[in-house]
């Protein structure tokens, strides 16, 4: 408890727009609320491992500056609310290294476009998160610096690969953390973590700044406590940006004006190849009684055939890994980064890159050079390619139909760490409901539907057109307000 809070329950666990909301009314100031967050690191994060780094001397500094612009009348929607950047995004003066030992001590000189808009709304950067290697991954374990835990169970993962920014979030560390989605890696670990995990449509927010994976599949997107809290940090890093050519330049509509919590009417679409046979039945139940609650709100429930799903992983690791190898190449220690000598250029470069990525990055670049090498790309690549226009092509015909269609998030809920770690194509399988919404440029949003019987959370998936943002949102608040489940909190 800081001074000044007038609530019982401890300053950490407030949200976005609790936060702002007790800022504006001095219940408390951004001082106390950064500290706060900052002696929940303290407390916690040497058992969690969700940050990498933090600013605290920088982000109590901005905190005064905030309070004191607040008493001047400034009145920003993120003035003084401190927040996490998962580690793959540019942080100027901050290091920045993608949870890889390639890019330790690399300091960039400019910050990503999505985190220029938080700091211009007023937001205080805490830190940096963990995440696995290059966003290549779907626990945080393959993170150059160690693996991140899940708050709910310390022996399990936090999923990925912005693991470290879900489990900041989920253990009051942070109110909110941005996480990048390149095939689920916002909505999987806020599954795994019991939050709220947005993936924007692809273009709605700019990707300059990030640290490339995969760039045709890459959005940045919020990870928060509320569908509230999500929609409003969406309208502030929305937007066309001229440093990032594939921003759609498109309005940004009022996302938090759709929330109503009125669905009556809306089609829903359960689709018959995302509840298959290996799904955990906890969650497969837990997922059709949010079904049933939905229906209850007014919704029209509508079975549809999304029939090339069991493309989508296969397109994906094809198309992803190609992107990867060459996004990667310039990792070479010439300009920044590690840099180890060798008797020729050559000889430098693999020495290198050698000791510099981890093994599940090597793996991917390997395959992705493979897939566009000279007799093979026609083959791999632009095959992949072909079908994943077969994939956008059956979510067209789908929303024709529906407004939104629902799956689990994950089929399972959080496995232990080290169970998969050595299986990747196990690994690879935690993302069979998420990638479909890549290939295809669509929104999604996981939000928790409740728990499994060893007390971890599940996580409910809504995918939306591209631009239908404010469908999954309205959807999406509408559940959450008629349950309880975003009010449970593990117990550190």
């Amino acid at each position: 408890m800081m001074g000044g809070q007038n609530s019982k329950k401890p300053l950490t666990s407030v949200g976005v727009a609790e936060a702002h909301a007790g800022l504006a009314a001095g219940q408390f100031t951004s001082v106390d609320l950064t500290r706060a967050c900052l002696d929940q690191i303290e407390r916690v994060d040497g058992a969690l491992h969700a940050f990498l780094r933090t600013s605290p001397t920088d982000a109590l500094e901005a905190a005064a500056m905030a309070d004191r612009a607040r008493a001047d009348g400034d009145a920003r929607p993120l003035l003084g609310i401190p927040l996490a950047i998962k580690d793959v995004l540019m942080t100027n003066g901050i290091e920045t290294t993608a949870g890889s030992r390639i890019l330790e001590g690399f300091v960039p000189p400019y910050s990503a476009t999505a985190v220029q808009k938080l700091k211009a709304a007023g937001a205080i950067i805490l830190g940096k998160t963990n995440t696995d290697e290059f966003a290549m991954g779907s626990s945080t374990e393959n993170s150059g610096y160690g693996p991140t835990r899940n708050p709910w169970d310390l022996e399990r993962v936090p999923g990925g690969s912005s693991g470290g920014s879900a489990a900041a979030v989920a253990a009051d560390e942070a109110p909110a953390a941005l996480g990048t989605d390149t095939g689920g890696s916002v909505r999987q670990p806020a599954a795994f973590c019991g939050i709220v995990g947005l993936k924007p449509s692809y273009g709605r927010v700019s990707r300059y700044g990030l640290i490339a994976y995969g760039s045709s599949l890459d959005q940045i997107g919020p990870i928060t406590k509320t569908v509230a809290d999500a929609a409003l940090l969406l309208e502030i890093i929305a937007g066309v940006d001229p440093q990032d050519s594939t921003t759609m330049p498109v309005d940004v509509p009022d996302l938090s004006a759709a929330l109503t919590g009125e669905i009556t009417g809306m089609r829903i679409g359960i689709p018959k190849e995302y509840f298959v046979e290996g799904i955990q039945p906890e969650v497969e139940a837990a997922v059709r009684t949010a079904i049933e609650q939905i229906a209850s709100l007014g919704a029209e429930i509508v079975p549809i055939n999304l029939p090339n799903t069991e493309l989508a992983l296969p397109v994906y690791y094809l198309v992803v890994t190609a992107e990867a190898s060459a996004n990667l190449a310039r990792f070479d220690g010439i300009r920044y980064g590690l840099s180890i000598d060798g008797d020729t250029i050559f000889d430098h470069f693999r020495q290198t890159r050698g000791a510099g990525f981890g093994p599940e990055v090597k793996r991917r670049i390997m395959l992705g050079t493979y897939a566009l090498s000279a007799g093979y790309y026609d083959a791999y690549y632009l095959k992949a390619q072909q079908v994943r226009t077969l994939i956008k092509q059956d979510f067209d015909r789908a929303f024709a139909d529906v407004d939104v269609v629902l799956s689990p998030t994950s089929p399972t809920t959080a496995f232990r760490i080290g169970e998969k770690v050595d299986d990747p194509l196990a690994m690879i399988l935690t993302d069979i409901f998420t990638t479909s919404a890549n290939l295809a440029g669509l929104c999604g949003i996981s939000i928790p539907c409740g728990f499994d019987s060893d007390g971890l959370p599940i996580g409910l998936q809504l995918l939306g057109p591209s631009l239908g943002e404010e469908k999954i949102l309205r959807t999406a608040y509408a559940y959450e307000q008629s349950t309880n489940w975003r009010l449970r909190r593990p117990e550190l």
